[in-house]
């Protein structure tokens, strides 16, 4: 997997490849490659940054007037030119570029072998070019088709023929891929950031489609021959807005753009003088959550950190049970679904492999089904039946920032919603929405001055271990900024429930093993002081992140880090931005790149 960009029209290919893959950088690669039909097929793979394939390209003359490009995240075989996309035949006349895992590569290569197929790569990936071959009789769409009926798996692939010219064959399972034409020709790419520049009209495919894409048109169909109708959809940001604008890292930058990033994903969307949130994508199931008995939240990494705080917020405002799930392990559970139970999923690009098949799972039981995500027209948020879109904009940096936040903005949004349908009073209600309108101007004052948090950064940068611990709300803050510094620093760090640090866990605790504690103007803060207590007492050091009322805890430790003073269910947001920040510092300082840690892609659209 990473990402795909392919392009069939009148110009030369290569430019649009090359700036498409530019483009998919943010989602993190370790090799690429492009192929081009002109009047051979001409291939570059290289190993490492894009800039290393662009040097090899400029040395060769590849023109063309069409092409797919391809960056590499490891899956089946190491990090090696081999082993990059695109692969080939044994003809070198398919050429093909895949996102996803080909589960039944091992028994199709085997066949293929026998039947006298050469392979050169590792990979699964080429398994689909030699059995496209395979079936191949000058018609590319019909062998892709023939192929795809044996292949088992999860595929966003493109296909060209040097033998079938002037199209690409584009297929999708599991995998996103989205088509734009204009008059500059006809774009495939598995992200829409790749090609946006050159329209903001996006047909999104879906699972089983099957598109011949030509240089002013496309048709889609399934492997069955039934054509297929797709909405156009119209994007309502520019490539501008995935740009540095002057920040050393996308990181930072998406760090600073949270007071807006929440403003949006809250705007229009609070009733004040009702003390209610209005969810227009909830609007047409609004009866139906009013008699929802039960909420099962369903997500991975961040998202599922988010769900947690979810789980906290909605219980207190409305008192529906809710059960939070990674959608890793619930695909393989025997899961008890109960009447009126409603499931969330959410996912940052509406792609995540585990939460879609784990949705897919549960729209068999008949079950209400709703997605939060920040990608317009991605698969949850067609497949769920209603949903919030997060309008946090594009998120370019690989780790989470201004996504997690604005998740936990739109489950305070649905919990408080959830609440005004039951029993949390209009004066309630009104507080808690004067508290989420308040919330930007928050995290604007943590970001108006980070020094503090910088310094702490480069005092711990060199330790090779943390935990971070909170309580209740504390608790998915600890997570999440554990996360962050594990995903972008690479130390080892653990999100821990500071109650339970006494069950095992302190025996790691030395003076070479900090802890950042989450201590703030809440119900658990004298618990917390306590849990601090106990691992002062065993010569740890202590990070505490307290609000500005709480000047005592000067007395626990010298390692403070202040924040505003806030209501408990507001927390979260403003502990993980400072969290943020500090894995932030502590990356740079260790000479990170904190837009591309090693091993992570920002789309995780494989199991």
């Amino acid at each position: 997997m990473c990402g795909i960009v392919g392009y069939v029209g009148e110009n030369n290919a290569t430019p649009f490849l090359l700036k498409g893959l530019k483009r998919l950088e943010y989602r993190g690669y370790d090799s690429s490659g492009i192929a081009v039909l002109g009047e051979e097929i001409g291939c570059v793979k290289e190993v490492g940054k894009i800039e290393k394939l662009e040097e090899e390209v400029s040395k060769n003359e590849l023109k063309g007037s069409i092409g797919i490009g391809h960056s590499r995240w490891a899956t089946h075989g190491g990090v090696t030119e081999e082993n990059a996309h695109p692969h080939w035949d044994c003809e070198k006349n398919i050429f093909v570029v895949h996102n996803g895992i080909v589960e039944n590569y091992k028994e199709i290569k085997n066949k293929l072998i026998k039947r006298g197929h050469k392979f050169v790569s590792d990979t699964d990936t080429e398994v689909i070019a030699h059995l496209i071959e395979h079936f191949f009789k000058g018609d590319l769409e019909s062998a892709v088709k023939k192929a795809l009926r044996i292949i088992k798996g999860t595929y966003g692939l493109v296909v060209i023929a040097k033998k079938d010219p002037g199209k690409m064959v584009a297929a999708r399972m599991f995998s996103p891929l989205v088509i734009s034409v204009n008059d500059k020709g006809s774009f495939v790419a598995s992200d829409p950031s790749a090609i946006i520049t050159h329209s903001k009209k996006m047909i999104f495919l879906e699972d089983g489609d099957v598109a011949v894409i030509q240089k002013d048109n496309f048709v889609i169909s399934d492997i069955k021959e039934k054509i297929k109708e797709r909405e156009e959809v119209t994007l309502d940001w520019d490539i501008e807005d995935s740009q540095k604008n002057g920040y050393p890292h996308f990181m930072i930058k998406e760090i600073a753009e949270q007071p807006e990033s929440i403003t949006n994903s809250m705007r229009g969307r609070i009733v004040l003088e009702e003390g209610s949130a209005k969810l227009g994508g909830l609007e047409l199931v609004e009866e139906e959550l009013k008699n929802t008995k039960k909420i099962s939240i369903i997500a991975c990494g961040t998202s599922y950190y988010a769900g947690i705080t979810g789980k906290y917020l909605i219980e207190e405002f409305s008192g529906v049970p809710v059960e939070v799930s990674l959608a890793s392990e619930f695909r393989y559970r025997k899961k008890v679904i109960e009447k009126d139970e409603t499931f969330i999923f959410i996912s940052q690009s509406g792609e995540t492999a585990d939460t879609l098949a784990a949705l897919q799972e549960v729209k068999k039981k008949d079950v209400l089904t709703l997605g939060i995500v920040n990608a317009v027209g991605s698969s949850i948020a067609r497949e769920t039946d209603a949903g919030v879109y997060n309008h946090a904009g594009p998120e370019i940096g690989v780790a989470s920032t201004k996504a997690f936040t604005s998740q936990v903005v739109v489950l305070s949004l649905i919990a408080l919603f959830l609440g005004r349908q039951r029993n949390l009073s209009l004066e309630e209600g009104k507080e808690v929405a004067n508290t989420l309108l308040s919330l930007p101007s928050l995290v604007s004052e943590i970001l108006k001055d980070d020094s503090e948090i910088k310094e702490v950064a480069e005092k711990y940068k060199d330790f090779k271990n943390f935990f971070f611990i909170g309580r209740r709300y504390g608790y998915p803050a600890s997570l999440e900024g554990s996360l962050k510094l594990k995903e972008i620093s690479y130390i080892h760090s653990e999100g821990y429930p500071a109650g339970e640090l006494k069950h095992g866990p302190i025996a790691l605790i030395d003076e070479s093993f900090p802890t950042v504690a989450i201590c703030l103007s809440n119900s658990v803060y004298e618990k917390m002081v306590s849990n601090v207590e106990e691992i002062k007492a065993r010569n740890g050091r202590v990070i505490v992140l307290a609000n500005r009322d709480k000047k005592d805890v000067k007395e626990l430790t010298e390692d403070v880090i202040y924040l505003p003073t806030a209501p408990e269910f507001v927390s979260p947001v403003l502990a993980v931005v400072c969290f943020q920040l500090f894995s932030y510092y502590v990356s740079v300082s260790l000479g990170r790149d904190p837009d591309k840690p090693r091993n992570l892609a920002k789309s995780v659209t494989v199991e």
